[in-house]
């Protein structure tokens, strides 16, 4: 049995096995996209290289997917050198990634909600599903879809074919779905009450009980903390309540606080805090506090003890911090944001500093996902898109105060473009690039044309992600597929392919699953089913994919 060296630590590995074998054996996390351990190695992203010395003193970059771990060898995976090697390798793979993570309208929703994922639930009538993708992302859902709308609509790129998709009404068709009691049912749709953490020790107080107070105790409580809202007025939602009846009805608004308060959230109404000595107490008997108050006064803002510009608290843009350790500030009181939609997106922020804080961790705002761009699509791109899609035009409620009728609500779905990458979560090549802070516009040059072929019943193709790892061509021969896939062309024209322009169908008849598990950048993904659970998953340690047709 082999004994090699990997950055100085010694490893014995069984007959045959390689370089790559060696590293996770030590638990070292090597971006092997293309590797498969039952697939034979490619070398095609040059991704796992390692500096590797023989036994002669003679020192080379080798894949080590494919390098034999023979007795004596030694060789290095976390070195800077290394690193800066398997970077540079990313960066080619994303310069001719023609492909986008996240469609235009997530980038545009101040709460990050994954509305792709949420428009096939709608479609495929998993209402259950779809409540837990919205609710995850945007508190105060069923209130707060009103009042959206311009944020995402806006960015939808189905505005390119006809109208843009009613996002607006289809979230709050979501959020409303069973929320509201009635006679045959008398309390709120379990599903309405996303589970929270286990619970902390942890108690934070809230000062405010408008959208970014409301916002940020949801997130803390759904993370397992103690949380108490102190209102100064007699009624919790601030400038929620300044909402006619009919933009907002109090019912929703009240159904909405009482999910909040079932989550464990405790309110103290007609309780001003606007004294230093107030906050100091506070702060002795909780862990944190966050100022949620929307604006105040310029004088009151002051007795807080905190430097108030123009009466805004001064707080860290980045982590919600103010000058006084384990404070807070988010919304209104912090910077203008006059919209309830935007100071609520503030209190999800200062949840998330909030709750590092907590855990004794640096605080910071939500995580930023690395996600591809491809600009703004051609229009053949988007008629592409577009063929794949219902062609029906953007539903119009009789009744706009009453919303959409679950028919209404499947139809508007089915004009969702999907911009967006099915694999957004398993994508080893976005992983691996935000772990190693590649650069996508680092050899930027003319991008391919974007393709989506929906020619199989159970997986969706985009020859554009494809990195020819050629781990489906060798699935699918495995699996006996009578027509299989192949490498098709030569030089930077090659590709995987079916062989003789055969139907994708016809190619992969018992494997297409398969390939699309083992793809590694969403090139093969399944048709029918969201890439992940909200929240997303690790990346699974499979491979990559190809065909169209």
């Amino acid at each position: 049995m082999p004994r090699v060296l990997i950055d100085n630590r010694e490893v014995t590995v069984p007959d045959g096995a390689t370089l790559l074998d060696a590293a996770r054996q030590l638990g070292l996390d090597v971006p092997a996209l293309c590797h498969r351990p039952d697939c034979t190695p490619s070398i095609s992203c040059m991704a796992c290289v390692m500096k590797v010395t023989n036994g002669q003193g003679e020192t080379r970059t080798m894949p080590s997917c494919a390098t034999p771990a023979a007795d004596g060898l030694r060789a290095e995976s976390e070195t800077e050198e290394v690193r800066q090697i398997r970077k540079a390798a990313l960066e080619l793979l994303l310069s001719d990634h023609a492909g986008e993570c996240r469609a235009p309208c997530q980038y545009a929703c101040p709460f990050d909600t994954d509305i792709p994922s949420l428009m096939r639930q709608i479609a495929a009538d998993r209402i259950a599903d779809a409540i837990v993708t919205l609710r995850s992302a945007m508190p105060l859902s069923a209130v707060l879809s009103r009042f959206e709308t311009e944020f995402v609509e806006r960015a939808c790129r189905r505005c390119a074919v006809d109208q843009p998709a009613a996002i607006g009404l289809l979230k709050r068709y979501v959020a409303e779905h069973g929320l509201l009691p009635e006679p045959s049912a008398p309390a709120h749709t379990a599903a309405h009450i996303l589970p929270r953490q286990p619970a902390t020790t942890r108690r934070v107080a809230i000062i405010g009980a408008g959208p970014a107070g409301l916002s940020a105790a949801y997130f803390l409580a759904r993370a397992g903390h103690t949380v108490t809202i102190l209102e100064s007025r007699p009624r919790p939602a601030g400038q929620l309540l300044d909402a006619t009846e009919q933009h907002l009805p109090r019912a929703v608004l009240a159904a909405e606080i009482d999910l909040i308060a079932q989550l464990g959230v405790r309110f103290e109404l007609s309780r001003p805090i606007g004294n230093p000595s107030a906050l100091t107490a506070l702060r002795g008997n909780h862990d944190a506090v966050l100022i949620a108050t929307g604006a105040l006064p310029t004088d009151t803002a002051g007795h807080l003890g905190i430097a108030a510009p123009a009466g805004r608290l001064a707080a860290d843009r980045r982590t919600h911090a103010t000058a006084i350790p384990g404070v807070f500030a988010a919304g209104d009181v912090w910077r203008p944001r006059r919209q309830p939609v935007l100071a609520a997106a503030d209190g999800k922020a200062a949840a998330t500093c909030i709750d590092h804080h907590l855990r004794g961790e640096q605080p910071a705002g939500p995580p930023k996902l690395v996600a591809l761009r491809t600009g703004r699509p051609s229009a053949a791109e988007v008629a592409e898109l577009a063929r794949a899609v219902s062609p029906a035009p953007r539903a119009a409620p009789a009744d706009r105060n009453a919303g959409l009728t679950p028919e209404q609500a499947r139809r508007e779905a089915q004009r969702c473009l999907h911009c967006d990458c099915r694999a957004l979560h398993t994508c080893r090549l976005r992983h691996y690039a935000e772990l190693y802070g590649a650069d996508a516009a680092r050899y930027r040059g003319a991008r391919r044309h974007f393709e989506r072929h929906y020619h199989h019943p159970e997986i969706v193709y985009e020859p554009g992600k494809c990195i020819l790892c050629g781990l489906c061509v060798q699935i699918a021969e495995r699996a006996g597929e009578p027509l299989g896939l192949t490498f098709i062309g030569h030089g930077f024209n090659v590709r995987v392919d079916v062989p003789l322009d055969g139907p994708l169908a016809e190619a992969l008849r018992h494997a297409a699953r398969e390939c699309a598990a083992a793809c590694p950048t969403g090139a093969l993904a399944l048709r029918h089913e969201d890439a992940a659970p909200p929240g997303g998953q690790s990346p699974p340690a499979a491979g990559n994919a190809a065909p169209k047709q």
